[in-house]
């Protein structure tokens, strides 16, 4: 009974030092000024080493202090509601690593994923980009694409780390991905993990249009950019399309580079932060501009992201490209990696970036000055499509026919359409150009299919004055302040 009232004892005075600890720090709450930071941090961090130690010594279990250390740390970053911010572990380290000296075994897709999970809106995987050349990019899985399951487990369960667990691996080990596309569509892939090379650049020529396409920004871009320009020289080009699609960004100095081959004076990107030392300009000079005067088509869509809009939005603000597509992803903030120690550290927004007519576009995007969807599947379309994806019919063929020609693709495009009446016959040609793809080199581009790239080489051959038609297109900051005036208006007649 005296051991028992004497551990009964010790716990009610650790729980009252816990108390006295809040009650002191309620007085100096009350006592202090609401903008006296300082204080508030002192009590806040004194708080947090009460419990720390209280949790240590006294719960049921004996607890590794390095698990309550990186539970807080995650709990910390995460409460700031930003994706990408985040506390980075060892393993994660090594993710990010992999990723940025670009090798290692994987699928190929960029991907988000909310912090938060609701019934209202489950915090599914969503595909920021699928990657060139990769498992997820042959296998037809599209930006924006949502990977609602993995190995059979619902992605809103599963935390960021347990998604690239899973999607990451041995090369040549299989991952069941279940795919939702749009309200209705949901299909499963197999992918075969590969080694995954993040590309950077391809380049080629389509009659007198250099075709470059940027896939994404590493430290290598700029001067595979410049190989790029240097062999359209060659070829005596006349135009260039920029193809920015699927493009998810990376490194903001590769990409002022590669903007200052094109503009020749003013600000390509500006960033702002409440951080003095964040707060930079970033100017193009004249004597490293390498293209002018040459009519130059931007394409994109709702995986271009990041340095792939500064890019996109610093040519379009200095009138100098017109783009054509759909509306950009809309990340217009920047990160840096803060080392806490050798195995740990804090990825964490620190500013915003600003196009040249001083625009943030975070969570907006960039609309193209010609915009240029692919159509929309009917519901009957949609069915046959999951039909066809789950009948392995094309994986079988091809595995059968391993040399196919364009013309043996058109041929059982024909004969596919018989069974699958409701999609049209240049889907099943890409469907099927896709799969004979996994075991070649992707082709550079597709004209049979690539609506917006023919939009493209179209509007560059048949504008008379690709200048004024450049010119008459409006700035980032006149597209913003439009869309806020018919906000108000109809805000102010909603309310009448």
């Amino acid at each position: 009974m005296k051991v028992y009232f004497k551990y009964v004892t010790r716990i009610a005075s650790k729980f009252l030092l816990v108390f006295v600890i809040c009650i002191i720090s309620s007085q100096c709450f009350a006592q202090s000024s609401v903008n006296d930071d300082k204080v508030s941090n002192f009590l806040y961090l004194k708080r947090l080493s009460s419990v720390f130690d209280f949790v240590q010594q006294n719960y049921v279990d004996e607890v590794d202090p390095k698990i309550l250390y990186e539970g807080a740390m995650k709990g910390m970053m995460n409460a700031l509601n930003d994706p990408y911010s985040s506390y980075l572990d060892e393993d994660t380290m090594r993710d990010l690593s992999d990723t940025t000296t670009g090798k290692f075994g994987g699928v190929g897709l960029q991907i988000t994923k909310a912090i938060e999970s609701t019934a209202e809106k489950p915090a599914y995987v969503e595909v920021s980009s699928p990657i060139e050349d990769t498992p997820g990019a042959k296998a037809g899985i599209l930006a924006g694409d949502l990977l609602i399951e993995i190995d059979g487990k619902p992605t809103p369960e599963m935390t960021m780390q347990d998604v690239l667990d899973h999607l990451r691996g041995e090369v040549g080990e299989p991952v069941n991905v279940t795919v939702r596309r749009g309200k209705n569509m949901t299909f499963s892939v197999e992918l075969i993990r590969a080694l995954i090379e993040v590309p950077t650049v391809k380049f080629g020529m389509i009659g007198k249009t250099g075709y470059l396409r940027i896939i994404q920004f590493t430290p290598e871009t700029p001067s595979r950019v410049q190989d790029a320009l240097d062999s359209f020289a060659e070829n005596e080009f006349e135009n260039i399309i920029i193809d920015l699609r699927d493009n998810p960004g990376g490194l903001i100095i590769s990409v002022v580079e590669v903007a200052d081959k094109f503009i020749d004076e003013g600000p390509i990107v500006s960033t702002k932060s409440r951080l003095r030392f964040e707060n930079s300009v970033y100017n193009a000079k004249p004597e490293k501009t390498v293209v002018r005067n040459k009519p130059i088509v931007v394409l994109i869509n709702h995986g271009s992201a990041s340095a792939s809009e500064i890019l996109s939005g610093a040519l379009k603000d200095n009138h100098l490209a017109y783009l054509i597509g759909e509306r950009s992803y809309g990340k217009g903030s920047v990160q840096q990696v803060v080392p806490l120690s050798e195995n740990e550290e804090i990825k964490m927004t620190m500013a915003r970036y600003y196009t040249p007519s001083d625009t943030n576009i975070d969570k907006i995007g960039i609309p193209p000055d010609l915009e240029v969807k692919y159509p929309e599947f009917t519901e009957d379309a949609e069915k046959a499509y999951v039909a066809l994806i789950k009948s392995n019919e094309i994986d079988d063929y091809v595995n059968e026919h391993s040399e196919m020609t364009e013309d043996d693709i058109a041929s059982f495009a024909v004969k596919l359409e018989e069974s699958y009446p409701d999609l049209p016959q240049k889907l099943l040609r890409r469907l099927i150009r896709m799969r004979v793809q996994k075991t070649q080199t992707g082709i550079l581009y597709d004209l049979d299919y690539d609506i917006q790239l023919n939009k493209a080489l179209e509007i560059l051959q048949e504008t008379s004055n690709f200048k004024d038609l450049v010119a008459s297109t409006k700035t980032l900051k006149e597209l913003q302040e439009e869309a806020e005036a018919d906000n108000k208006e109809k805000n102010t007649a909603l309310n009448k």
